[in-house]
């Protein structure tokens, strides 16, 4: 009996699931000022709780920000690599205001109970 209530207690709630979402996108901002470390905490969060999320509203705004993860990896090596060639700056400021963008409208959906637009 104590099994099952040990098992039904540790489920976690869809706000403690929303607020884990939130502090991804927390997370993901604070890369715009302290490097990828955060970033990279971010996604790592998004793979080990997506498990949790699977089949809520929340799901999309995992799928969201792991996809927001990607690209801007691709794109801020891409513009690392060519910062010499100065089009890299002109990369590196695009991506960092398409994160901008893909953070501010996922926290706003978040924020209002909403799931990311597929």
């Amino acid at each position: 009996m104590q099994e099952n209530w040990q098992a039904t207690a540790s489920l976690p709630t869809e706000d403690n699931l929303r607020k884990l979402a939130m502090l991804v996108y927390a997370l993901q901002a604070a890369s715009l000022f302290t490097g990828s470390l955060t970033l990279f905490a971010g996604v790592i969060i998004n793979y080990v709780r997506m498990d949790d999320v699977k089949g809520s509203w929340i799901e999309s705004h995992f799928r969201w920000q792991t996809k927001t993860f990607w690209y801007s990896l691709v794109w801020m090596v891409i513009g690392g690599v060519t910062v010499i060639f100065l089009v890299g700056w002109v990369i590196l400021l695009a991506i960092s205001i398409w994160m901008i963008y893909r953070i501010v409208k996922g926290w706003v959906y978040l924020s209002e109970n909403r799931p990311m637009p597929s």
